[in-house]
This record gives structure tokens, C-alpha cells and sequence, in this order.
């Protein structure tokens, strides 16, 4: 009787700051895409494709992936599962062997087990590692997706795939019947915040990366650079972004700044020099193991060992 076959551990992308989208009907959109500096590249098939050109693109899409030597960086946004199109979208690109697939309308642990027995199957038939190709998650799109976020922690079918969760203000408010996703001063009303904060606690306590949806104004870099850095202060690790403009300002806002790992060093420093302590003082501030915890994850984020 021969031995089941091992659970595969999860394996992180090197880099999941900027997320690019490009529509899959555009060649010239995608190669732009490809060619910018953003960590995942993200080849659309659901919103920014029409559904009679959905056909069209998923061959342009294969076609592209398969004359990409960096295809692990490049994934594909398939179609919802609710839509019965993701089957289609599959069969259509899997041969090339895409980095991920960006799985949208999420609603809960389910989906990423469905999915990822859809996955299996295509790797098998073309000869791909298992479990090789990673999942990210929007998690926020529909009104009962937005109970489902704390679902992906845990060991299920395709739970090693997850890597990332990333939740969405568009897909939502339509749903909802919403006509306002902002206040006057350009912060999202409470709805929204709350898909933003239970994305945020679903990640982290799936051991993913939590990535924030896009800013649709792609010209307002100062104000992305803004929100940016806001949202990685609060625990997200990436962006979605629509444009190649915003892809050097989101990765400059998710690389943490010469300061910051001068002081994680610091930090790192001082209870090194104090085995067993369980606080330190340093400049003034009395630190304990959660500071140390942060400095450790920042220096990590770096490329630096503690």
C-alpha cells in the first residue's frame, strides 16, 4: 500500500507588495504590466473583460504566459466561482503554468477547497508539482463574504495554497445597493472600513499576507503614497494597483525605510543584550516582546536576519 502523499508546506512569494492589474483582452496592457516593476502582476479575466470577450482573452492569456521566462510572478484573476466560468478560465491557462491564480468573490474556506481540487486536477494533467500554483482571496465582495473572513485559518484542502487576502469596496457597494463609498474627506464610510479591518484580522490569522484593494484615482500618487503607508502601519504587507504609475510608490511605501531598520536593529540589539529580560529600555521608551516581535517581522520584510 503505498504512502499518502505529503501535505505541501506553503510557500510565500519572495515579494507581495504591489499587485498590477492588466485586462487579459489587451496585449499591449499586459506587456506593459510585465515589464513594470510591480512584485505580482495580475492578469484579469473577470471584471475588466466583457463577457462576450472572456473567450478571446483567456487564449491571449495563455498565449502570453507561455512566452514568459518569470511566470511565477505573473498570475491570473479568474472568475468567480458563483459565475460557472472559472472551470473555462482553467482549462484555458493552467498548461502555461501561471504563478497564482487571484480568486475573486470568496466566501469562505469552501471556495479555496473547491478551487484548489480544480487546480489539482489541471496540475496533474499537465504535469505541474502539486499544489504549486498559490491562491490569494478576495474576501470582501459580497454581503456574506463579509461573515466568512475569519473561515481561512486553519488545515483544509487548499489551506497551503492561500498566500494572500485582499478584500474590495466595488463589488461590495453594488451588492449592497450603495450609492456612497466615501466621506467628504475621501476615507471609506463604515462599511468599507469594516471589510478593510475583518480582511486585515482574517490574514493574519490564516498566517497570509493581507493586501489592500486598489485606489481607482491612479493619478493622485501622493495621495496613494498616503494610504499606503497608513495601511501598512496598521498591518497590511501589499497593494492592488490599476495602473503602472502606482506601482513604484506602493513599493517604496511596503519597503521599509533605512530608519526603520536601523531601529529594529536596535531593538533587537538590546534584548540580545539582555538574555531573559522580558523589557528593555531604549531612547527613552520601555519596549517588551511584542516591540521585539515587530522589529523581527520588519527586519524579515528586509531581507535581514534578527
Amino acid at each position: 500500500m503505498s504512502e499518502p502523499a505529503a501535505t505541501p508546506s506553503r510557500q510565500m512569494p519572495p515579494r507581495m507588495r504591489s499587485w498590477l492589474f492588466a485586462p487579459g483582452d489587451s496585449e499591449r496592457k499586459m506587456a506593459k504590466a510585465s515589464e513594470s516593476g510591480a512584485d505580482i502582476v495580475l492578469f484579469d479575466l473577470e471584471d475588466s473583460v466583457t463577457p462576450e470577450s472572456k473567450p478571446g482573452a483567456r487564449e491571449a492569456v495563455a498565449a502570453f504566459l507561455a512566452t514568459r521566462a518569470d511566470r511565477q510572478r505573473i498570475w491570473v484573476r479568474v472568475n468567480p466561482l458563483s459565475g460557472g466560468e472559472t472551470a473555462a478560465d482553467l482549462d484555458a491557462i493552467m498548461a502555461a503554468a501561471p504563478g497564482g491564480v487571484f480568486l475573486p468573490k470568496a466566501e469562505g474556506r469552501e471556495d479555496v477547497s473547491t478551487l484548489d481540487a480544480m487546480l489539482a486536477e489541471r496540475e496533474a494533467q499537465h504535469g505541474l508539482a502539486p499544489g504549486s500554483t498559490r491562491v490569494a482571496a478576495l474576501v470582501t465582495e459580497t454581503p456574506k463574504a463579509m461573515f466568512h473572513c475569519g473561515d481561512y485559518a486553519g488545515d483544509y484542502p487548499g489551506s497551503q495554497r492561500l498566500v494572500a487576502m485582499s478584500w474590495g469596496a466595488e463589488d461590495l457597494s453594488s451588492a449592497l445597493g450603495a450609492l456612497v463609498q466615501h466621506r467628504p474627506d475621501g476615507s471609506y464610510m463604515p462599511t468599507y472600513e469594516l471589510a478593510r479591518s475583518l480582511c486585515l484580522l482574517g490574514a493574519v490569522a490564516a498566517g497570509v499576507a493581507p493586501i489592500e484593494t486598489v485606489m481607482p484615482e491612479f493619478r493622485d500618487l501622493n495621495a496613494l503614497r498616503d494610504r499606503a503607508l497608513m495601511v501598512r502601519s496598521q498591518g497590511y504587507r501589499g497593494m492592488l494597483a490599476i495602473h503602472p504609475a502606482q506601482v513604484d510608490v506602493i513599493n517604496d511605501a511596503f519597503t521599509p525605510s533605512a530608519d526603520e531598520i536601523a531601529h529594529a536593529r536596535a531593538v533587537v540589539q538590546a534584548f540580545a543584550d539582555n538574555p531573559g529580560a522580558g523589557t528593555v529600555g531604549l531612547d527613552g521608551q520601555m519596549l517588551d516582546r511584542p516591540h521585539l516581535a515587530l522589529a523581527e517581522r520588519l527586519l524579515a520584510e528586509a531581507g535581514e536576519s534578527a
